[in-house]
């Protein structure tokens, strides 16, 4: 057949089926702040782990039949730990730090979770039979082993690597509890070699994986003025010798590793650093020459994937919630995490039914200190949360609402002054949060909305209110988001109420509606 026929063919089923085009997964694979994922396939089910810090729960646990589409079906830990910087308490605050990245592995017929955090000062190991209900045995050790990578091999011993630019590696006790003594060395001298001399940050994120008797650990470098960049060493030993190369540099797409389909393709699941929506992952296509994965094509992160086309990101990643609990639900669905650790005792779906009530616990000065917020992902290219708010019990010196969460947040609300509220809106990108616009409110209920724009990293969002739901009001002024380091994480949609006079008042939320327009 000449070629100019089959064009003709294939155009004509373009036009009479036009979304066949569009069944092919895309990238990113999730516009949303998922970094650092560790993915494991078990037989055709994948199960990927990520970082959520000072989040509670934390260690999101994700599913997939594809690669592509992912739901989150649990979490390693309810808790991290029990301190002051966990629980903001005493001035201290785990903004920043938390656990960081993950080792998700399956050994045994078991599921085994390693992480670390500055913040316990710990390297710590979740294990469960059943990833998706649990229960999961902590175990836990020090010292804190920076972005380490568990590996079980075929000999029966248990290995972590860690550390950036001098990579480390330990044996383990064979229970997990602990580094059996003696067996620390350095495995690879200078690990960031392979970019050269003149970098920003050295080797780390390590990722450890056995392809035909060979080992390949993957890492991230990011040469000065450059971008960030995939490492990859190769050994036919654990312990070494190691020889590296630099194996990807493209959008600056960096960290993770290797994952293979029951049919026998490949792929490198990695993430890119995308302004305030946070650190978004990709899927690279990976073939193997001479012994090496070849990461992209062409070297190049592509659009489009062969893979099913995307779903979407809601309900799996983010969701809406409108607080009604049958017998044996969960009290709260998996895509909600606290700010940091909760005060049990001071929120409830129960209270009143088909509501979210937050109960202050304690004064606080601002936004940033409020225990019990919750949140949700913000998601990309766009996206906006709406909620309805009862504020009839709310104190003098109260504010609730709905914000953006990051250092530089931005919320709309109310706030009970004089025994009077008022719907206003708080900017707080400079160091000194501004009060932009306050209206007076007479009536308990007020509706809230939160837009945020991501296309192209423009990183701005608006917000809105309404007095009775569907005739909405822009208020305040632009939010230009920013991601930062002393946070760390991509901007949050954040449920609150806080006291800054007297602890005791509620407030009550009727739902929160996601959506990934921003007009709807």
């Amino acid at each position: 057949m000449k070629k100019g026929y089959l064009f003709i063919i294939l155009l004509c089923l373009f036009l009479e089926n036009p979304g066949v085009a569009q069944e092919r997964a895309q990238n990113p694979i999730i516009h949303a702040d998922v970094p650092d994922a560790s993915i494991i396939r078990v037989d055709d089910t994948y199960y990927m782990s990520s970082t959520t810090m000072h989040m509670s729960p934390g260690v999101p646990i994700m599913k997939s039949k594809d690669l592509v589409n992912w739901e989150i079906v649990n979490y390693a830990y309810d808790n991290l730990g029990d301190v002051d910087a966990l629980n903001l308490e005493n001035g201290k605050n785990a903004y920043g730090a938390g656990s960081w990245a993950s080792s998700l592995r399956y050994h045994n017929d078991t599921f085994i979770v390693s992480t670390f955090a500055s913040t316990t000062g710990k390297t710590h190991i979740f294990k469960t039979k059943d990833i998706e209900k649990g229960p999961w045995e902590e175990i836990s050790f020090s010292p804190s082993l920076h972005d380490n990578t568990l590996f079980f091999d075929d000999d029966g011993k248990t290995y972590l690597i860690w550390g950036g630019g001098k990579l480390k590696i330990v044996e383990l006790k064979d229970d997990l509890s602990g580094v059996k003594e003696g067996t620390e060395r350095v495995l690879i001298e200078n690990a960031t070699e392979p970019i050269g001399s003149n970098y920003i940050l050295p080797a780390e994120g390590s990722q450890l994986f056995k392809v035909k008797g060979k080992y390949y650990l993957f890492n991230i470098a990011w040469p000065r003025d450059g971008m960030r960049t995939v490492i990859i060493h190769r050994a036919d030993k654990i312990t070494g010798p190691y020889e590296g190369k630099l194996a990807f540099q493209d959008k600056g797409v960096a960290q993770g590793g290797l994952i293979d389909t029951p049919e026998g393709d490949w792929y490198a699941y990695l993430f890119r650093d995308y302004g305030a929506v946070g650190r978004i992952p990709y899927l690279v296509p990976v073939k193997w020459e001479n012994g090496w994965p070849v990461l992209g094509e062409n070297g190049k992160v592509p659009e489009t994937l062969d893979l099913p086309a995307n779903e979407g990101w809601i309900p799996g990643i983010v969701a809406s919630d409108d607080f009604s609990r049958n017998s044996g639900d969960r009290d709260l669905p998996l895509v909600w995490q606290w700010n940091h650790n909760p005060q049990n005792n001071y929120w409830s779906v129960k209270d009143r039914e088909g509501y979210l009530r937050l109960t202050t616990d304690r004064v606080d000065t601002s936004f940033l200190d409020t225990r019990n917020t919750l949140t949700q992902r913000t998601i990309g290219p766009e996206s906006s949360g709406i909620t309805k708010i009862d504020l009839s019990g709310m104190k003098e010196g109260d504010y609730a609402g709905l914000g953006l969460l990051q250092k530089n947040f931005g919320f709309v609300g109310a706030k009970m002054v004089n025994n009077k509220k008022h719907i206003i809106m708080v900017n707080g990108a400079s160091e000194a949060p501004d009060e932009v616009e306050s209206i007076p409110l007479n009536q308990e209920e007020l509706y809230l909305k939160a837009v945020g724009d991501f296309k192209d990293r423009k990183d701005t969002a608006e917000f809105y209110f309404s007095l009775d739901g569907e005739n909405w009001k822009a208020i305040g002024n632009e939010l230009k988001m920013s991601y930062t380091l002393p946070h760390f994480m991509g901007y949050r949609f954040a449920l609150f109420n806080f006291a800054t006079k007297e602890a005791g008042g509620y407030v009550d939320f009727d739902y929160f509606k996601i959506d990934d327009q921003k007009d709807k």
